[in-house]
C-alpha cells in the first residue's frame, strides 16, 4: 500500500469534517437536497458497511453515479481508504440514495473498458471533489487512466430494497419538535 502523501493526508482530514456534516444532513431527510446541484455539489450517496477490524457498522458519504442503471463509486484515495478495505473485507452493504435505500453487494471492477467508462462517470458526478483533485472531463481516455490509476472503481449490485427506521432519515423527527419548540417564540415576537 503507498503512503499517503501531505496533501493526502490533509484532504483526508477535510473530507473526515465534511462526511460528518454531510452524514447528519442525510439523516435529518436531506439527502435529496444534497443532490440538488449534482453538476456544483455533486451526487451523493451513503454507504453503510461492517469495520474489517471492529465489527462496528460505519456510514461513509461518497460520490457515486448511475451507469447502465446500475450504481458505482471510487475510492479516491484508493486502497488506502478505509471504507474500501472494509466493503472488500466484508462485500455486504447498504446504500442511501437520493430516493431509496437498499441493502447490497460490493465488487472492485476491473474490467479496463467498463472500468474508464463508469469512472468517468464518477467523477464526472463528483463536481467539486473531482475538481479538487483535480479532474476534468475533457481528459482523454489515457489522461484519465493515468490519473486515476490508484483509484478504485467500485460496483454496487442493489439486492433487496429497505425501508423502516434506521435509514436515511432517521433523524427527520427533528424538524416537527424544533418547530413545535420555536412556533411560540414566532408568536411573542409578532405581538411585541
Amino acid at each position: 500500500m503507498a503512503e499517503l502523501t501531505p496533501q493526502d493526508e490533509k484532504l483526508i482530514i477535510f473530507f473526515r469534517y465534511l462526511n460528518k456534516f454531510m452524514l447528519f444532513l442525510w439523516r435529518l431527510g436531506l439527502g435529496n437536497w444534497l443532490n440538488m446541484a449534482p453538476g456544483t455539489l455533486g451526487r451523493y450517496m451513503v454507504i453503510t458497511h461492517t469495520g474489517r477490524k471492529t465489527g462496528n457498522r460505519h456510514r461513509t458519504p461518497v460520490n457515486y453515479a448511475i451507469y447502465n442503471n446500475e450504481i458505482y463509486c471510487v475510492a479516491g484515495f484508493g486502497e488506502k481508504a478505509d471504507w474500501f478495505q472494509n466493503i472488500m473485507a466484508n462485500p455486504q452493504v447498504e446504500i442511501w440514495l437520493p430516493d431509496s435505500w437498499y441493502a447490497g453487494l460490493a465488487e472492485e471492477i476491473f474490467e479496463p473498458e467498463l472500468r474508464l467508462k463508469a469512472l468517468r462517470q464518477v467523477l464526472i458526478a463528483s463536481a467539486f471533489a473531482g475538481r479538487m483533485a483535480g479532474f476534468h472531463p475533457q481528459m482523454s481516455d489515457e489522461e484519465l487512466s493515468a490519473f486515476a490509476a490508484e483509484y478504485k472503481l467500485v460496483h454496487i449490485r442493489r439486492v433487496v430494497a429497505r425501508t423502516g427506521p434506521g435509514g436515511p432519515g432517521d433523524l427527520a423527527w427533528i424538524w416537527p419538535l424544533a418547530t413545535f419548540l420555536l412556533l411560540p417564540s414566532l408568536f411573542k415576537r409578532r405581538k411585541k
